[in-house]
């Protein structure tokens, strides 16, 4: 070698990336592994691309990649094209019978065919499915208490057509697994009347990760993470330390949700959680393969 040439060339660099990888590769291989996909990395092209590659490449290598998505800007610029206004209560979209048909056509359809047909494209064999495929999610209907200081009694607010889960079905999940598919589930689920959900979709993959049993739920969002008040990022957390964190308004307002599910799902059975920035390409391969990741770990641990 020329003692000028760095002894660090491309092709080490890749190796080395490729070496960092392979423990994780065989500790993941045959496990089930829960992304919830939504913010930017649904609206940006290159970041889709690179999120239907990340979800092929898993597959190729013997995880078990399931999907469940978002989809709320898309909802908004077709009720928008409608003429009809969007109105929220606590983060939660109010949804009467005309915006829950097209929370149904945007979410089921044009959204859920999207990111299947963007896996197919790029090597995956994804099949997208909405919770009422097989009765997967059993839904009832969410009631929100509002407490305010002029009123001696919580208000009960009517939310329409948003739900909470009741039961996840999994046979429907199961058998696509084991077919070799990517489940892409979008998250409405269907009422014991027969009537169709909305679900919030964090809460959605907290649920199909626990009865799944898997080894990780991964939540995209438009954050680097659970940020402390110098804006770095938290990670390694466990129970009492997002308990802290909460106290003491370190985490607060759109965190809080993804932070309840989070618990919730390590507190039954997921090993982990990661909160992760969407907006970087290829972030889910990074959280996966690297040691260093590129969000905020929550720990499954007795404390």
């Amino acid at each position: 070698m020329n003692k000028n040439q760095s002894k660090f060339t491309p092709e080490s660099d890749i190796a080395s990336v490729l070496n960092e990888a392979l423990p994780y590769i065989k500790r993941f291989y045959k496990k089930t592994i829960v992304i919830k996909y939504g913010g930017n990395a649904m609206e940006n092209e290159n970041l889709k691309t690179s999120f239907a590659r990340d979800v092929t490449l898993m597959k190729l290598v013997g995880m078990n990649p399931v999907i469940v998505h978002g989809g709320g800007p898309q909802i908004g610029k077709f009720l928008s094209k409608m003429g009809k206004e969007s109105k929220f209560v606590q983060g939660m979209r109010v949804t009467d019978s005309e915006t829950m048909d097209v929370v149904e056509m945007v979410l089921g359809g044009l959204v859920n065919k999207e990111i299947v047909n963007l896996i197919n494209q790029n090597g995956g064999n994804a099949v997208g499915l909405s919770g009422k495929d097989g009765s997967m999610i059993r839904a009832k209907k969410l009631l929100l208490p509002e407490d305010a200081p002029e009123i001696n009694v919580p208000e009960i607010i009517d939310m329409g057509h948003v739900g909470d889960v009741e039961e996840i079905n999994t046979s429907v999940i199961d058998m696509l697994i084991k077919g070799d598919f990517i489940p892409v589930i979008a998250p409405i689920g269907v009422g014991a009347d027969g009537q169709s959900y909305n679900i919030n979709a964090d809460l959605v993959a907290c649920h199909i990760a626990k009865d799944l049993k898997a080894e990780k739920l991964i939540m995209l969002t438009n954050t680097p993470g659970v940020l402390d008040h110098n804006n770095k990022v938290l990670t390694g957390l466990s129970k009492t330390d997002v308990t802290k964190l909460i106290k003491n308004k370190t985490i607060v307002g759109g965190m809080l949700p993804k932070i309840n599910s989070a618990l919730e799902a390590v507190s039954s059975g997921v090993e982990n959680v990661h909160i992760i920035d969407g907006r970087v390409e290829h972030a889910v391969l990074l959280e996966i393969f690297t040691d260093s990741g590129v969000g905020t770990l929550i720990k499954k641990m007795n404390d």
